[in-house]
């Protein structure tokens, strides 16, 4: 499945996520509404419609980390937080395309 057309605020995500499509077993499907990436039938990151910020699920002790360190903020929509997914809002090609890997790798698992 071909990415969404990505708006000004979702160019970003969808350019370092589209490597990942090359794997068969990453695709494209829906959360909340909104496109996202799902491995096995699990999803593992979307963007922020909204902002542009990189959603990612990871491990909750993973998550606190990198919330600790700074580099995310937690995922709350509508005010309840989801202690496995990180919001991250810095736009670093390197750091998302890590983070995206590793919250690949961590959705396969399950």
């Amino acid at each position: 499945m071909e990415p969404p057309h990505p708006t000004p605020e979702t160019a970003f995500f969808w350019d370092i996520a589209e490597p990942l499509l090359t794997d068969p077993s990453t695709i494209i499907g829906t959360l909340m509404q909104f496109p996202c990436l799902r491995v096995d039938g699990t999803f593992f990151a979307t963007c922020d419609h909204r902002t542009g910020d990189l959603i990612v699920k990871l491990p909750r002790q993973r998550v606190a980390q990198l919330i600790d360190d700074g580099d995310a903020r937690p995922f709350a929509p509508a005010g309840r937080t989801f202690k496995e997914w990180a919001s991250v809002p810095e736009r670093d090609a390197d750091t998302w395309r890590s983070l995206l890997t590793e919250a690949r790798t961590y959705a396969a698992r399950r």
